[in-house]
């Protein structure tokens, strides 16, 4: 869990110094932060579903998983609840930001199959490497979202844990295959949250997060019954 606790450290010490130096931005450069993060943030997102669809068995796994996984998010109204429980911290934008934030944090590659190897090899370079690009993150978003950025860290390390303590349990038995269908999910709402922050398209990023769930279970159900 070394690498996880650095990936913390790095946007807390992140999201400290964006705050700091947050009123030194006019509204001219606000204005061109969250440009240049929604650009960001909707590259990556392309980066990781051009890159992981083409090892896809089933490609038509992550259609499913979206569209059932955004109904749950509906019925359950996600999106409303967030927003009110971040409202409770903050201002109603800083919920697009801490959305975004636990998204670009946690649904990279790096983020993902980091502590899968942290676990397995004892290999923290993909952490480390996430840590400091985080880091950098981090100081954006908090220099226009405020502190309220802070909060995705603890996200962040319960996610990263979770991967770290199946993948010491399973140890060689986790599946890789599994690791691209849920990238895929993943850099589908990281591209819906840049093309949000953009205003091109208002997507409700935080109703579809349970299609990541609902991945796994479809992945594991098909991987049963012997079809991928």
């Amino acid at each position: 869990m070394i690498g996880t606790f650095f990936n913390v450290s790095t946007i807390l010490i992140g999201s400290l110094l964006g705050n700091y130096f947050k009123k030194s931005f006019a509204d001219k450069y606000q204005e061109i932060l969250m440009q240049a993060m929604g650009l960001a943030a909707t590259c990556l997102g392309m980066q990781a579903v051009l890159q992981n669809l083409p090892k896809s068995k089933l490609p038509i796994l992550f259609i499913l998983s979206l569209a059932i996984g955004g109904v749950l998010g509906v019925k359950f109204d996600l999106a409303t609840r967030f927003s009110n429980s971040v409202k409770k911290f903050s201002n109603s934008k800083s919920s697009e930001g801490l959305s975004t934030a636990i998204l670009l944090y946690c649904m990279g590659t790096l983020s993902i199959l980091g502590p899968v190897e942290a676990a397995l090899h004892h290999n923290y370079t993909y952490l480390f490497t996430n840590g400091i690009l985080d880091g950098i993150t981090s100081i954006i978003l908090a220099s226009t979202f405020g502190l309220i950025i802070m909060l995705a860290a603890l996200v962040l390390f319960f996610w990263q844990g979770s991967f770290y303590l199946i993948a010491f349990l399973l140890q060689s038995n986790v599946n890789p295959d599994f690791l691209h269908e849920l990238s895929i999910v993943g850099g589908v709402l990281i591209l819906a949250s840049g093309l949000s922050i953009l205003g091109i398209k208002k997507f409700e990023t935080i109703n579809l997060l349970p299609s990541l769930l609902v991945s796994g279970i479809l992945f594991f159900i098909l991987h049963y019954i012997s079809i991928i």
